[in-house]
């Protein structure tokens, strides 16, 4: 069914939990295969799913791309010389990455042409969050597309509230703060994929949310279900039909090989890593040569390696499956529940801040932590406006960690979203920038791999901040959890190695503390799974867990309480907001002076919504540390009379001399309060540099300070001649006009002399 043209746009409204999000198909992007625009409050998405050409890649080319503007937000480019959007943040890149592993499963297998899904955000009321909206946009566009497609599918993000209650898709302000951030994609009858940040949620929580969702994308299914019945297109058929004679030859090849070679195959399942790899190598040459000899002159072989490598990989993965289901064996000899042999140490790089390993069975991570001062912190700018990220987890997997020879580059999505897994594992463990004023910069560099190098990385995390000092509130540790099924019967496998990766109907990676999990990612490949396995994965997982923590404890207990010699040391202090201006001074001078003087970096922030500044002193001299802060305190002091300094005379006057008795705060000694003497000239006594010792006599609220050098008993005889020369004073006007009047009555007489007398007398007095 062909869609109707702009002016007649198809609209519809769909539920999702208790928002409506408006949806316009049609209105824009005529010449994709569909293109949905979809509205949330202010938030507007427009999401386009394209089909092109076929390719031969041996895989289906599926790209996903999630494009925040920033004028989406009403937000320039803060780059002085780039205005045009940059490349994509890594939050853009895992939206990305949740909605490709959302729909990637549900493609026929065998497609080769290509598919382009892209989601665009145009407008962000910043509370609406803009990538569930683009999960149900592609959902729905794949649904009513002429692409093959195995749907309805739907997602939504799950939060609790302060009651324990589930929050469907909550706005940005309900997310913040909350225990539990789950994101859940489920088609009518199964979850197809989980991704979720916790703070120490309760497995019985987790099940509870996992079934609320697949609930609530039950009904959303529903809804799409019907508009596609509406405006949906016919289906096309992208995979060619194969030729019967060819089917029937491979396989008989499959057979053929899968009898002569059923041993080694078995073999092979049962090897780790780069030995089942060497194993399979040895064996597709061999089997390369004996035909080659077979053949007659001018014949060329039904064999090629690619061939074999697919069949004996296809043999494998049935003769694992069969060892787990029907023999209960897992390929390396383990039971469901066993975890492979671990391998930890620290302090592996003398000059790093803190390293450790972390190895299980042939999958090593090595974790090395950074500590930088806060002003080191990651600047993300995005159509939400700008944040700082004080801890970021980055991972790294180089073609020699899987034994192979590759291209070394630009971090892939795989790479980020891994990275990122084990960031949201640790980040509710660590503590607050206002007990801990670091920047944390953590990398794993997987060593090799061979089943769950993310959960690695959380697990040699942990050791490598302990190392370092960091004081984690809680260690976390992490296992990925598989699944093999027939349909009926149910096996769930603990620490799944690469085989078991690979063959099997889950993927559920779980990291957690010992009292709850802090983050998960699940991917299915079946149709349903009972609550009762669901419980079961879980209850076993933390059973893992906990015994791969207690390996990891004997490694390092609890985090050290000292930083490497070689961190950088850092002091954090809070001023009121309106002391910054003071800390830093007309053009930055004063912070410029704490610096040159104390030999210390300070950075300070404020912090608009406590009305504080937060100030950050770093070094790697202590010294230098207490010096600065000593002075940043001395600025923001508040002063009483009668407090006392040593301070520095940065003018002189005749009237007096400015004293500089704070950084950045000055004071006037009034040649009266400079001596007991009398003082006629200031310039006579002092000049520009003296160090002199003063005390506070008068100070009012605009900040005018009247300093004196006086000690109290001088002061005291200053007050008792005062009042002396009062006395004096009121005695020579009274006598000056009885002396003077008796003057000028003897010269010139009358009242007049008596009157002049006695003015000029109270003068002269």
């Amino acid at each position: 069914m062909s869609y109707p043209k702009y002016g007649n746009t198809y609209k519809k409204d769909i539920l999702v939990g208790d928002k409506v999000i408006h949806l316009e198909i049609g209105k824009f992007s005529e010449q994709v295969s569909a293109a949905v625009l979809a509205t949330c409050g202010e938030t507007i998405v427009h999401t386009t799913v394209a089909l092109g050409r076929k390719v031969n890649l041996g895989y289906f080319p599926l790209s996903v791309e999630f494009v925040e503007k920033l004028y989406a937000g009403g937000i320039i480019k803060g780059s002085r010389w780039v205005k045009r959007d940059g490349r994509p943040t890594d939050d853009s890149i895992l939206r990305a990455r949740v909605i490709d592993r959302t729909m990637r499963p549900l493609f026929p297998e065998g497609i080769t042409n290509e598919v382009q899904a892209i989601s665009t955000v145009l407008s962000y009321d910043g509370e609406n969050e803009p990538d569930m909206m683009g999960l149900l946009n592609t959902a729905i566009a794949l649904q009513i597309s002429d692409i093959p497609f195995d749907g309805p599918v739907s997602g939504m993000r799950l939060s609790l509230d302060e009651k324990g209650e589930f929050i469907i898709n909550p706005l940005r302000s309900q997310i913040e703060g909350n225990d539990l951030d789950l994101i859940v994609s489920a088609s009518a009858n199964s979850i197809v994929m989980v991704e979720a940040g916790a703070n120490e949620v309760a497995e019985d929580v987790m099940v509870e949310a996992l079934l609320r969702a697949q609930d609530e994308s039950k009904k959303v299914c529903q809804q799409i279900e019907a508009i596609a019945t509406e405006v949906g297109k016919e289906k096309v058929n992208l995979l060619d039909a194969e030729d019967p004679d060819k089917v029937a030859a491979k396989q008989a090849i499959v057979d053929r090989l899968a009898s002569t070679y059923k041993k080694e195959v078995n073999e092979m399942t049962n090897k780790e890593g780069r030995l089942e790899k060497t194993g399979l190598d040895e064996l597709i040459a061999k089997i390369l040569e004996e035909d080659k000899a077979k053949l007659k002159e001018g014949e060329e072989s039904e064999l090629s390696e690619g061939m074999l490598k697919g069949i004996f990989h296809d043999l494998m993965k049935a003769e694992a499956r069969r060892m787990i289901l029907e023999d209960g064996i897992r390929p390396d000899g383990r039971t469901t529940t066993e975890i492979r042999p671990i391998w930890c140490e620290v302090d592996l790089l003398p000059r790093v801040h803190g390293s450790a390993m972390f190895k299980r069975g042939a999958t090593q991570a090595l974790t090395v932590v950074t500590l930088g001062d806060p002003s080191l912190g990651q600047l993300v700018e995005d159509m939400a406006g700008e944040k700082t990220n004080h801890y970021f987890h980055h991972y790294n997997m180089p073609p020699y960690a899987s034994g192979e020879a590759g291209r070394i580059g630009y971090p892939k999505r795989r790479e980020i979203g891994h990275g990122a897994l084990a960031q949201r594992a640790i980040e509710p463990m660590l503590p607050s920038q206002e007990d801990f004023p670091y920047t944390i910069h953590v990398v794993s560099e997987i060593m090799s791999s061979n089943g769950s190098t993310s959960q690695a990385s959380v697990c040699g995390s942990t050791l490598s901040l302990m190392a370092a000092g960091v004081p984690l509130k809680k260690p976390v540790s992490g296992i990925a959890m598989g699944l093999m099924s027939d349909g009926e019967k149910f096996v769930v496998l603990s620490d799944i190695q690469g085989l078991e990766d690979h063959v099997g109907d889950m993927d559920f990676k779980v990291a957690g503390t010992k009292e709850g999990i802090t983050a998960i990612q699940m991917d299915i490949k079946l149709k349903g799974i009972p609550k009762e396995v669901l419980v079961k994965a879980l209850g076993q997982a933390r059973e893992g867990r906990m015994h791969i923590m207690g390996e990891m404890l004997k490694c390092i207990a609890e985090p050290r309480t000292s930083l490497s010699v070689y961190a950088p040391k850092v002091a954090q202090i809070t001023i009121p907001a309106e002391k910054i201006g003071g800390v830093i001074g007309s053009g930055g001078s004063v912070i410029k002076d704490i610096i040159e003087k104390s030999g210390a970096e300070v950075n300070v922030e404020e912090d608009k919504e406590n009305k504080t500044g937060i100030i950050n002193v770093s070094s790697p001299d202590q010294a230098s540390i207490d010096k600065a802060i000593k002075m940043i305190e001395d600025i923001v002091r508040e002063i009483n009379i009668g407090d006392e300094f040593d301070g520095t005379v940065t003018r002189v006057e005749g009237y007096g001399m400015f004293v500089e008795y704070l950084p950045g705060r000055e004071g006037l000694v009034h040649v009266s309060n400079m001596s007991g003497e009398y003082v006629k000239d200031a310039n006579d006594l002092y000049k520009v540099g003296d160090s002199v010792h003063v005390r506070v006599k008068e100070y009012n609220p605009e900040g005018k300070v009247a300093l004196t050098m006086l000690t109290a008993d001088q002061e005291a005889e200053q007050k008792e001649r005062a009042a002396a020369r009062g006395d004096r004073e009121d005695n020579g006007r009274s006598n000056g006009g009885y002396n003077g009047g008796r003057r000028f009555d003897n010269n010139r007489g009358g009242s007049r002399g008596n009157d002049r007398g006695g003015d000029r007398g109270g003068r002269r007095y």
